[in-house]
């Protein structure tokens, strides 16, 4: 009895083991604060570029009504 106890253990221990490895958890991974502060600079200096950059070719009312025509 006790060494099929033993064997019984030892198949469900290995067995649960191999469970715990396919069914991984769906938690984020954690993001330091320095990190968070690099990735939000990154993000202000994006905005900044495109900001920029429709301000140097606005599209005036004739134009549109031009194109509209043709």
């Amino acid at each position: 009895m006790n060494r099929k106890k033993k064997i019984n253990e030892a198949l469900k221990k290995r067995k649960k083991k191999t469970n715990a490895k396919l069914h991984r958890s769906n938690k984020p991974r954690y993001i330091s604060k320095a990190e968070r502060a690099k990735m939000e600079a990154e993000e202000a200096q994006q905005q900044d570029a495109t900001a920029e950059s429709p301000e140097q070719s606005p599209s005036t009312d004739s134009e549109q009504t031009d194109s509209e025509s043709k």
